[in-house]
């Protein structure tokens, strides 16, 4: 469960910041609608890419909202560690550990 607690702390954290700065805020959340929802990449695609960024940027905030949208865009267990392995490939051993993080966090997302 420790995912699930990160998850609710980050939105904590997230809503605290938001009405700290909600024109910023509003603002954001704008941009990160427009782009999910526009182009020729469907949702579950982009939040693969997102996936993939988060590893690689060593995020882990960041990995388990992609991750919990990605559960709940019906990614399966085989899709997520096809995007792992090129999440490693493309960043070696950091990117590795992360991986690593993002799959116990699917495992624990998806069993709920």
């Amino acid at each position: 469960m420790i995912w699930n607690d990160k998850l609710s702390a980050t939105r904590a954290g997230l809503r605290n910041l938001n009405t700290a700065m909600p024109d910023t805020a509003r603002t954001f959340g704008s941009l990160g609608k427009a782009v999910k929802k526009g182009g020729v990449l469907d949702f579950k695609t982009k939040e693969f890419i997102a996936l993939g960024i988060s590893i690689g940027i060593r995020c882990e905030p960041c990995i388990s909202l992609h991750t919990e949208a990605l559960v709940k865009a019906g990614a399966n267990r085989d899709e997520v560690a096809d995007v792992l392995g090129m999440c490693i490939q493309m960043g070696g051993g950091p990117s590795m550990m992360y991986a690593a993080k993002a799959l116990e966090c699917f495992d624990e997302l998806s069993s709920a």
